[in-house]
């Protein structure tokens, strides 16, 4: 396992958060490319494949954790800030969108947390960032937020996002929880994972909930978000008007059923 950095941080702000990390001479974080906010004099970046936690395995081992990113839809690099000065030095990381950022001792939840693929922030400098593929069939075929995930891995700090409010659960063994497939932020390992059929075509299709939810079982602690992306997308895309034919403003009250009635499949 790689040598983890002992970082300190701080998170600011309320709706719109950033976590600022203080980082001791040599001493350096990893996050997804585009995240940094501002960071000191003597912080270095470097660009690197992958997470940078494979020590000894040379560009193989570099390019095949880079490989992994690909399937959760990552980039394949990532980006390293370590802080060559001789004094602390700082650098901040924003979070997307309005939400919560969520800081993550990987050594006090047993070294590995399962993380929505679009959730992380950043990290110290030897957590591993792999992926979790759930083997489910449910998951498989129809998981789509949920079957591709990241895999943290290692005893240090990471940071993930939650969008709107944060619902953290602790769950008993066996203890089941049913959750929209996109409300799921992370979960500590042992909690057992699924998607599955809601079991209603009328109320999956007229619910507005979809065909198929999450359902996640302890022992465990779960992490969950008020407001996914993907929910805050949808609600952006039919709330903006957009020109029809004719110069006839479209959607607004029945979306895209009215769309799809007035014969508009575009």
């Amino acid at each position: 396992m790689a040598l983890m950095h002992e970082i300190d941080y701080q998170i600011h702000g309320d709706d719109l958060q950033f976590v600022e990390i203080e980082l001791d001479p040599q001493e350096a974080v990893v996050a997804e490319a585009g995240a940094m906010m501002f960071m000191d004099d003597g912080i270095e970046m470097e660009t690197i494949f992958g997470d940078g936690s494979q020590q000894g395995g040379g560009f193989l081992n570099a390019l095949v954790g880079a490989g992994k990113r690909l399937l959760t839809g990552e980039s394949l690099f990532m980006t390293v800030f370590q802080n060559r000065a001789v004094g602390k030095k700082r650098v901040a990381f924003g979070a997307p969108y309005p939400g919560k950022i969520i800081a993550i001792h990987l050594s006090e939840i047993g070294g590995e947390l399962i993380a929505q693929k679009d959730s992380f922030l950043c990290a110290a400098k030897g957590v591993s960032v792999g992926i979790a593929l759930n083997r489910k069939i449910g998951a498989g075929l129809f998981g789509g937020e949920g079957f591709i995930m990241q895999r943290l891995q290692g005893d240090g700090w990471a940071f993930v996002h939650a969008g709107g409010t944060l619902y953290q659960r602790e769950l008993g063994v066996g203890e089941t929880l049913r959750v929209d497939t996109g409300c799921v932020v992370a979960f500590q390992r042992g909690v057992d994972f699924d998607i599955q059929y809601v079991g209603k075509i009328k109320t999956a299709f007229f619910g507005g909930e979809g065909l198929f939810l999450a359902t996640l079982r302890g022992p465990g602690r779960v992490w969950l978000q008020s407001l996914p992306l993907s929910r805050l997308a949808d609600r952006i895309t039919a709330a903006s008007p957009k020109t029809g034919r004719g110069g006839r403003e479209e959607g607004s009250v029945l979306g895209g059923l009215g769309r799809l009635l007035d014969g508009d499949n575009s």
